[in-house]
């Protein structure tokens, strides 16, 4: 099936084209943020008007002076092949090199978040103030491609800056407004409901860890508005608005935001460390289909797919098909959600996680690895093929047993390459190739890359339906 998902930065007017370009921050006892150096936090308790009495002109009003209008310019042509992106319609990777978007000014001596697609490539990055129209060169502090965030900073003083709200407390069903520039039409302000919370699309295939929990909202948001602000009736911030889903790359109703507690994280991680410390459980998860919802009698939680040993989860004593349904006391009702109440945690921080064992719960705490430490023991189970574009994991003891089989690679993080073109969809298992079986990903790898004629492979989708796929090369 085709998808239509387009980043909502891109915008385009006479020729121009858009591009697709603890310290713990959070007390979670209060439930508020606190102070982080020079960014402003509300400590206010938000409480939702009603369609009768909400004030979107004092939102407004708020919001509109803090969003900026984001030029960049790129001296080099970054050329795509036909892949992934051209399906998802990325303006502006084909196109000339001026593009624009979106940015919220975050602190009076002008640190500025927008997308990290907004400004991916630019040598020059001009920032224009909303309330004076006063233009500013900007630099790069520091970029996240896993969750479409940057950093930039323009030399001024005295600046109108946002307030962040705890995004936490956003719920579905109240009201939001998108400020931002589309189609080079500066100060927009559009407004509409939150319409889900925790959704991933998968826009983001291409980052290393990508972590998608966006805030949906049927505000409208267009091209150019992406690096723009999503804020509450009370004109704090509660989300950066990023992607739009759509068959034309224009508003149809459906608008993604990142939460505002996600972006506070990273602002103050590429403040303090110039890139985002990143904490691993050591351990993969799912969602959980109907069936073993049903099985099992919960109404929320997360599967462990796979744990690796030494790993943080396998030291803490989870194990494959464990249901987590609590992280630090927050209730798990989804993969995003659990990705990002992890991605408020650094590495070393002790994580509190709930989980269900044969219908007995019990709770562990666990200590998060770094980026370092992850790789390496990820890279004992799994390994990459840049011409395949995919990863190859061999399968647990609770996959095999699940799918009735003793062999089997599991595909995984599928990116371009031969794998994409055959259309193997993500979480595949291959059990066999021209009828020999496999066990270890780097026999696998290395006969579907010298493969040649009649390929047939054999395997399992993940929710364990069986499938065959025939190809011929040459």
């Amino acid at each position: 099936m085709k998808k239509y998902l387009v980043f909502a930065a891109i915008s385009m007017m006479f020729g121009m084209v858009g591009s697709y370009g603890y310290h713990q921050l959070f007390n979670r006892s209060e439930g508020f943020i606190t102070t982080a150096p020079e960014v402003t936090y509300s400590n206010a308790s938000y409480s939702q008007s009603s369609a009768e009495n909400a004030d979107f002109v004092k939102a407004s009003a708020l919001a509109t002076p803090t969003v900026v209008f984001i030029k960049t310019v790129s001296n080099s042509q970054n050329q795509r092949s036909n892949d992934i992106w051209d399906m998802w319609d990325f303006f502006g990777q084909r196109g000339p090199s001026y593009s624009s978007g979106s940015g919220v000014i975050i602190s009076k001596d002008g640190y500025i978040v927008t997308n990290n697609h907004v400004i991916k490539d630019a040598d020059k990055i001009d920032v224009i103030l909303n309330n004076n129209k006063r233009t500013f060169s900007a630099k790069l502090i520091g970029a996240d491609p896993n969750t479409d965030l940057a950093l930039i900073k323009i030399d001024a003083k005295d600046l109108q800056a946002i307030t962040f709200a705890n995004s936490d407390n956003l719920k579905t069903g109240e009201w939001v407004l998108a400020v931002g520039n589309p189609f080079n039409l500066t100060s927009t302000v559009t407004a509409g409901i939150v319409s889900a919370k925790g959704r991933n699309i998968n826009v983001n295939q291409n980052a290393q860890f990508p972590i998608e929990s966006f805030i949906q909202t049927d505000a409208a948001i267009n091209p150019g508005n992406s690096g723009g602000a999503l804020v509450n009736l009370n004109g704090e911030l509660v989300g950066i608005n990023t992607a739009i889903q759509s068959q034309t790359g224009s508003y149809v109703g459906y608008g993604f935001a990142i939460p505002g507690n996600m972006v506070a994280k990273i602002v103050k991680d590429l403040i303090d460390f110039g890139d985002v410390q990143k904490g691993f459980t050591g351990m993969e998860v799912k969602d959980i289909d109907a069936e073993t919802a049903s099985k099992d009698n919960i109404n929320n939680g997360v599967l462990v797919n796979d744990v690796y040993e030494d790993g943080p989860a396998a030291k803490a004593g989870l194990k494959s098909e464990d249901i987590i349904t609590k992280v630090d006391n927050k209730l798990m009702d989804s993969k995003a959600i659990y990705e990002e109440q992890i991605s408020y945690h650094r590495p070393g921080d002790m994580v509190k996680v709930t989980y269900l064992r044969g219908g007995k719960e019990a709770t562990v705490d666990l200590k998060l690895m770094n980026k370092e430490t992850n790789k390496a023991i990820t890279q004992k189970y799994t390994v990459s093929s840049t011409r395949l574009g995919a990863d190859f994991k061999p399968l647990t003891a609770a996959e095999k047993s699940k799918l009735g089989i003793n062999a089997g690679v599991k595909v995984t993080n599928i990116k371009n390459g031969a794998l994409r073109q055959m259309n193997i969809p993500e979480g595949f298992v291959i059990y066999k190739l021209n009828n020999k079986t496999y066990t270890e990903p780097a026999d696998l790898i290395h006969d579907l890359e010298n493969v040649s004629g009649r390929i047939l492979i054999e395997g399992y989708y993940a929710d364990g339906g069986k499938a065959t796929y025939s190809f011929f090369t040459y």
